[in-house]
């Protein structure tokens, strides 16, 4: 499968680029007919200084108290907080301490705060960073637990989004379906490939693809 991986580069800077590789995957929620593979965003540093570059220009007018990190974006979330804190004298965030935090998820995905980190959320502007978002429903989970913890979710950022919005505020992306010929995200009943008897390649999440 790896031999059908092919780079794309963002639009928004040609230097960020990930990988995809076309077929049959299954996530926990969805049947989908692209892999995307996003380590280079989220752990080479060059690569993720150049999204943090990209993404925190989208909030230099947004005050932004805490970054939660999801789907292993812990890296680029730092440098996000490091370009609106110091890197952008026009930013309404210039010289702010961000928080960037990782919650625990529990066997529903849904975040946890434990007591010694609930004070980074509690009354605190939020900017929610994932690395893929292909249905909304990490989103709207996030959202949901936010408001249990009184934070204030203010914007979304995500290293591939094939939605524009979730939970009424715009995802603001690197990539999107658009940058990926025939992209679909269905139930698996719903599945064409299915449909066509077609082997499920790969079980795939945020931390990778194990094959079938």
């Amino acid at each position: 499968m790896e031999t059908r991986m092919s780079e794309i580069a963002s639009k928004k800077n040609r230097h960020i680029k990930i990988g995809i590789i076309p077929g049959h995957f299954a996530t926990n929620h969805s049947h989908v007919n692209y892999y995307v593979d996003m380590d280079s965003v989220k752990c080479r540093l060059k690569t993720a200084k150049e999204a943090a570059e990209v993404i925190s220009a989208e909030y230099v007018s947004t005050q932004i108290d805490t970054i939660i990190c999801l789907e292993g974006t812990r890296m680029p979330g730092a440098l996000i907080a490091e370009q609106l804190s110091e890197n952008h004298s026009h930013s309404v965030n210039h010289g702010n301490d961000i928080c960037v935090i990782t919650p625990e998820l529990d066997s529903n995905k849904q975040m946890i705060f434990r007591d010694n980190t609930q004070n980074m959320i509690w009354n605190k502007r939020v900017l929610l960073l994932i690395s893929s978002a292909s249905t909304g429903r990490t989103i709207e989970r996030s959202v949901e637990c936010l408001r249990y913890y009184s934070g204030i979710l203010v914007a979304v950022a995500a290293i591939f989004s094939a939605i524009e919005e979730a939970g009424g505020i715009h995802v603001n992306s690197l990539f999107t379906a658009e940058d990926l010929p025939g992209y679909f995200t269905l139930p698996s009943a719903e599945c064409p490939m299915c449909r066509e008897k077609q082997k499920v390649d790969a079980i795939i999440n945020d931390h990778g693809y194990s094959k079938i």
